[in-house]
């Protein structure tokens, strides 16, 4: 399938474990290129469904495409109250995410951008996660062998937690580890 990627040299503008095994999981062959130095603030009056495609374009832009390169780009957000949840500055910061996300229901926003010289793609993906209650042990067995410190809402839907403490999900699980593969099929079937 996706066949008329032949015609591309396609990057992953992504340093992201996940997103390069959900990406060969499509079927897709691709080379890895993060995007370095890229300025990840965004307008504080962007609402926050709208912050991950913001993101994804900024990453877009910040890469200099040849005539024949197609480039994936991508941003995850988690969203509890209407808050970002970012990636945790350290374990303390950690722990508070997971207390916050405990027994409660959160969204996971995705948003990719896919790029050639001619044509540019943009999406956004929202997943609705329902959490059981953690317990602090739980948060600080998952903390100490886990480090969640590189990953937004500091958790990962596939490690431990998502299997112990996801009580439910409405929407992609794999925008929830980073990459809306079904939205993004579709997307790539139109290049």
């Amino acid at each position: 399938m996706l066949n008329n990627l032949e015609k591309y040299d396609v990057v992953l503008g992504s340093n992201s474990p996940r997103r390069r095994e959900l990406l060969s999981d499509m079927g897709v062959k691709f080379r890895v290129e993060a995007i370095k130095g890229i300025d990840e603030s965004y307008p504080a009056s962007l609402p926050v469904g709208e912050i991950p495609v913001y993101l994804a374009r900024i990453k877009a832009n910040g890469h200099p495409l040849k005539p024949d390169e197609l480039l994936i780009t991508a941003d995850t957000v988690v969203v509890l109250d209407d808050a970002v949840l970012g990636k945790p500055v350290d374990d303390d910061d950690a722990r508070r995410m997971l207390r916050s996300l405990s027994g409660r229901a959160h969204r996971v926003v995705s948003g990719v951008c896919v790029t050639t010289r001619d044509r540019v793609e943009s999406f956004a993906d929202t997943s609705i996660v329902h959490f059981a209650e953690l317990s602090g042990d739980e948060i600080d067995y998952y903390i100490e062998h886990y480090h969640p410190l590189d990953k937004a809402g500091a958790y990962g839907i596939q490690e431990w937690i998502g299997n112990i403490g996801i009580a439910g999900i409405n929407g992609d699980f794999y925008n929830v580890m980073g990459l809306p593969t079904r939205k993004l099929y579709q997307v790539l079937k139109m290049f």
